[in-house]
């Protein structure tokens, strides 16, 4: 993903994590509620292959957090929460966790990846096929559904595009069909590439 120039310029060219100027891309932070500038962050290619693979991680790399957890953009402060959550039995980073602040919607947001959650305890929403649904995802119908008062049945094959995840709810999703916003049963859907 190349570098818009807005987002260029709020990053002054560097990581918004560690502030590494070498080897920028764009990462979209998962579970956005709203897909923007403010749900994308410039990072360089080491946080972003520790970001994806948590294995990998050098509790070391994430003493930058102290600086960048402070910043303006939603997008690294819910990055910033994550990588703490993940290291928080490093001591040092409950620390930092004791001292952020975020709006109910802005920590659902951050929760919703599941960083510092047992297995048991994720709400992950699959399709009917078993493939993880993500915020903005587009589906297909694989049936014809009766919608309840809506008075009208979403066919099967009708596509929805940019659904929402129902955060408490892993068997519900939203979106929109026939002009109609709608909770629909993932058992009944099918992820489009």
């Amino acid at each position: 993903m190349s570098i818009t120039k807005e987002l260029q310029e709020r990053s002054k060219n560097k990581c918004e994590l560690c502030a590494d100027t070498k080897d920028l891309s764009v990462h979209q932070v998962s579970h956005a509620p709203a897909i923007g500038d403010d749900s994308k962050v410039v990072v360089c290619a080491t946080c972003l292959n520790q970001i994806e693979n948590p294995d990998t991680m050098d509790a070391n790399h994430w003493r930058c957090l102290n600086d960048s957890m402070w910043s303006e953009v939603p997008g690294v402060q819910v990055l910033a929460w994550r990588m703490l959550t993940r290291l928080r039995n490093e001591g040092w980073p409950q620390d930092l966790l004791d001292m952020l602040y975020f709006e109910d919607d802005r920590l659902q947001w951050a929760e919703a990846a599941g960083d510092g959650k047992e297995a048991s305890e994720l709400i992950i929403h699959k399709d009917c096929n078993g493939n993880i649904l993500e915020n903005g995802d587009s589906v297909v119908l694989i049936q014809d559904l009766k919608v309840k008062g809506g008075g009208f049945t979403a066919k099967r094959g009708a596509a929805v595009h940019r659904i929402s995840l129902v955060h408490d709810n892993a068997e519900h999703i939203e979106g929109r069909v026939d002009g109609q916003h709608i909770v629909i049963l993932t058992q009944y859907v099918k992820k489009t590439k």
